[in-house]
């Protein structure tokens, strides 16, 4: 069991370091030093070893958070990642991206600072990757079934580890060059170096997974042939039909969508050629929505040399402490600051952009800003607020509103929801038998740990569908909620 008098004799909650701001603007490496091994061993002693553990309910994955925390704390790493293992195919992503909203349900945290539990998480696979234990685990017999993927973001990937491992033939299909969606072009080199994606994809493909990169599904093979080449297909295409920004002047020069931003911005980062990228250097930049997309917006704009950057977010400025509307387990809204806001710019908030205003060469040059207060209908212009703020680039990261309907969704007609997501059963099959849908594409835009939870699961509902029953994991149902208000 867990150090009983853990949480008594370390009672400070410990973080590593990050590295100097001066020092981390100057290139793209993850922003966190490596944490000292008796640290955080301790940290994980802090951990109650709960009769319930409510983290388990703030994790869709059922993590067995518990277990490898007291494996952790005794050093006994080879048995805390098969711990961890599991239940998350891919903890070197979750501990470097997810919002951790089971140290939100941390019991410990009711009266003391949560356990460190994504630490511990991260380290734990990187132990194990530096000590040659994480290897390929090959099927032991092939079931003569094949299974396209399309999309190679968590959820895809997710489905894909699982069904290869399960004996089918599985082939990941991704539009750009390289797989891992998002996960590779979407999240900043500061958040995540593409070197740990690679060495997880190098394991798929030794463990059988075929990747086919560069390929359009819908474009280039429509649906109708993906059936008829595949005994399943999953859509694993995630949420990405950008919000937008309905305001006199949003036609200018200047005013683009994050994932037109980041993606070129990731590439040159690598080294890779990115015709057409827009940058902000040297520029005013004004990032709206307040989210972890604006974030990674910023801390690019950061290192690109922006002369200002500063993030609107229409909703008031949330509290330093739980709210009572709020309370544990549940995920809470509060003031964070993340590495990006460390590093420099201004945050905003209570604010909504009303126009854009553009030069005589049809360029942005400011927005025209307005002070909002909450009502019963949602945000309301506060009269005699307004304000012009300059900026020569505008990147609207307002979130998602649902998969793109043109190509693949059409053709192979599935339904879509209320929400404009894919529609599926409670085995994650869409309304066409032997397509299901996972992650973003079916619940709407949510969290990295979901995807996965999602792609578990999915890939049961496919197995069960291809043999008649499955062993594989079941961790949520496409009705599932976060703990979240």
């Amino acid at each position: 069991m867990a150090d009983p008098r853990g949480f008594l004799t370390t009672r400070e909650r410990e973080l590593p370091r990050r590295r100097p701001v001066p020092i981390r603007l100057m290139d793209w490496r993850e922003v966190y030093e490596q944490q000292e091994e008796g640290e955080l061993r301790r940290q994980a002693g802090r951990c109650m070893d709960c009769g319930i553990p409510f983290c388990h309910s703030g994790c869709p994955l059922g993590n067995l958070i518990p277990e490898w925390n007291d494996l952790a704390r005794r050093g006994d790493w080879p048995g805390a990642i098969e711990r961890l293992h599991a239940t998350n195919n891919f903890p070197e992503f979750t501990g470097r991206l997810c919002p951790a909203p089971c140290e939100s349900a941390c019991v410990l945290g009711i009266s003391q600072p949560a356990v460190t539990i994504k630490q511990v998480e991260v380290t734990t696979i990187e132990r194990a990757f530096a000590d040659g234990n994480v290897t390929p685990q090959l099927p032991g017999r092939l079931s003569g079934k094949t299974v396209a993927a399309v999309g190679s973001g968590p959820a895809g990937l997710a489905v894909a580890q699982q069904l290869t491992r399960a004996g089918h033939t599985v082939a990941v299909f991704e539009r750009a060059d390289r797989p891992g969606g998002l996960l590779r072009y979407g999240i900043p080199e500061f958040k995540m170096e593409k070197s740990v994606l690679d060495r997880r994809i190098d394991q798929m493909r030794t463990e059988g997974t075929r990747f086919k990169s560069g390929v359009d599904i819908g474009r280039d093979l429509t649906g109708e042939q993906l059936r008829q080449r595949y005994d399943a297909v999953v859509l694993a295409i995630g949420s990405t039909v950008p919000r937008d920004l309905p305001v006199p002047g949003r036609e200018a020069e200047g005013v683009v969508q994050a994932m037109e931003y980041l993606p070129p911005a990731n590439r040159a980062a690598l080294g890779e050629e990115a015709p057409g990228q827009v940058v902000a250097t040297g520029k005013d930049v004004v990032i709206i929505g307040g989210g972890d997309t604006g974030a990674d917006c910023l801390g690019t704009a950061l290192r690109q040399g922006a002369r200002s950057v500063t993030q609107l977010e229409i909703l008031p400025r949330p509290g330093a402490d739980r709210p009572d509307a709020q309370p544990w387990p549940t995920y809470p809204m509060l003031f964070r600051v993340s590495s990006a806001h460390e590093e420099g710019g201004d945050r905003v908030y209570a604010t909504s952009t009303e126009e854009v205003l553009q030069d005589e060469h049809g360029r942005v040059r400011a927005l025209r800003l307005v002070e909002v207060e909450l009502g019963e209908r949602g945000p309301v212009p506060v009269p005699g607020t307004e304000r012009e703020l300059p900026a020569q680039l505008v990147l609207l990261a307002m979130g998602f509103v649902g998969p793109e309907r043109s190509g693949v969704v059409e053709q192979l007609g599935v339904e879509l929801d209320e929400r404009s997501n894919v529609r599926r059963d409670d085995a994650f099959m869409t309304s066409v038998p032997g397509v299901f849908v996972a992650g973003d594409a079916g619940r709407g835009q949510s969290l990295i740990v979901w995807a996965i939870a999602e792609g578990r699961s999915a890939a049961h509902g496919v197995d069960a569908w291809l043999r008649g029953s499955s062993a594989l994991p079941r961790p949520v149902a496409p009705t599932d909620r976060p703990l979240t208000p």
